[in-house]
């Protein structure tokens, strides 16, 4: 299988470090400088030093174009902020091959244009003008509604769960969910990473993937906070544990399935991400 992962971060590489044991990869980054630096060391000094890369692991920094045609899966490990420009020079190519993200999170909430003009009436209420910065402001949209925004013809999914990229890389075990509402994306993610080290589950509910993956974020920076405090271990567990409870909640009204919230992507990054010592 060629796969090609776009974006050298820690966890792209980790996963490409993976998936070249076995498959023929590329590991694309954006800057040349970086790519060259890879090139020569066989390793990614920046983002994850110390594991070295197999023979099987390209690094490419050209302009992203029709070769991307001849791979069998794309792998997007870009940050949220850059999937949707990812996205969209993906779906400009006409790629037909299945494209799975890595990244986890909302994307920032779009303020509309109007809300950038000042209105010469209310420049003497505060009140008035957060009333229309807030209407005016849109949502922040999860990885699937950037999908469906700007590269519906794309076959695609998610690839998630509890996974610090240093232990990937390291081919320590980890168990991650492959999502997509598309069973041949699902079959193929399995194919392309399940090992004796790897295993990969599969789900339909990319919402509630996606939502597990962005709010236990929120949750660890909130259990840093509790921990700073020196609050104690019975607040960090009644922390999570009603955490937990509100992710599941959210998802749900976002039109997840509720048991997907007790899985690797809810309640198994929750917990990794709340009491790893290598969480960010």
């Amino acid at each position: 299988m060629k796969i090609a992962v776009l974006g050298a971060g820690a966890w792209g590489t980790a996963l490409a470090l993976q998936a070249s044991e076995r498959h023929d990869v590329t590991l694309w980054a954006r800057g040349e400088e970086h790519a060259n630096s890879m090139r020569t060391t066989r390793v990614n000094s920046k983002y994850l030093p110390g594991f070295g890369f197999s023979q099987s692991l390209q690094v490419s920094s050209a302009p992203l174009g029709s070769e991307l045609l001849a791979f069998d899966l794309l792998i997007v490990a870009t940050p949220t902020s850059a999937l949707r420009s990812m996205l969209e020079q993906l779906s400009s190519l006409s790629v037909k091959v299945p494209v799975v993200w890595l990244c986890k999170g909302f994307e920032q909430p779009q303020v509309r244009a109007e809300s950038q003009q000042t209105n010469s009436k209310h420049t003497s209420s505060i009140s008035s003008l957060q009333s229309t910065a807030s209407s005016a402001l849109s949502p922040g949209l999860l990885a699937h509604e950037i999908l469906a925004a700007v590269a519906p013809n794309l076959v695609a999914g998610v690839l998630s769960g509890p996974s610090f990229a240093q232990e990937v890389a390291g081919f320590k075990p980890t168990a991650l969910v492959a999502a997509s509402a598309h069973a041949s994306v699902r079959t193929l993610l399995v194919d392309a990473f399940h090992t004796d080290k790897l295993r990969i589950y599969s789900s339909d509910d990319v919402v509630g993937v996606e939502v597990g993956g962005a709010v236990k974020n929120v949750l660890a920076i909130a259990t840093g906070l509790c921990d700073g405090l020196e609050l104690g271990l019975n607040a960090r567990a009644a922390l999570i544990t009603r955490g937990l409870s509100e992710m599941s909640a959210l998802g749900i009204a976002l039109g997840a399935k509720a048991h997907t919230f007790m899985g690797l992507s809810g309640l198994g990054d929750l917990v990794l991400t709340t009491t790893g010592e290598l969480s960010r």
